[in-house]
């Protein structure tokens, strides 16, 4: 079966999620784009709004939401709470093993994106997972907002 269409084998729960999105300051947003009609950029802008620090990871941007933008996750010189990653799910397991070495306390894969191999990897090195799931809605959702 195709990463692209599998779903969650294990998941945050709601108490995980919302623990994470109280405790979380920074969030590395992987493919987030500076394009304003994109959905990563919209959740950049709201997470921005209330109170979190984006960091944009996209080697083809220089600048999203007044933020300097790095290539690669590797390349950001501060720790990060949360790896948000608007990429393709192929893409996943590299963006995990970036996150395990940086030291990140949680992978988020927003809706759409799911690879339960790498999500197992992030597990088993002490990191929370969430998949198929956005940010900016759960945030929402937990009455944060």
């Amino acid at each position: 079966m195709s990463e692209a269409c599998e779903f969650p084998r294990q998941n945050a729960t709601s108490e995980e999620i919302r623990e994470i999105l109280r405790t979380a300051r920074t969030v590395a947003i992987v493919g987030l784009s500076d394009k304003p009609h994109r959905p990563s950029h919209g959740v950049a802008a709201y997470l921005q709004q209330h109170g979190y620090r984006i960091i944009p990871v996209n080697p083809n941007v220089q600048e999203v939401l007044g933020e300097k933008a790095w290539p690669s996750l590797s390349d950001v010189p501060e720790p990060v709470d949360v790896v948000d990653i608007f990429r393709a799910p192929d893409a996943v397991p590299g963006i995990v093993e970036e996150a395990i070495r940086k030291g990140a306390k949680v992978i988020w894969m927003q809706e759409g994106i799911v690879h339960n191999e790498a999500a197992d990897r992030a597990r088993a090195a002490g990191l929370k997972v969430v998949m198929n799931k956005c940010m900016l809605k759960e945030h929402r959702a937990a009455g944060l907002g």
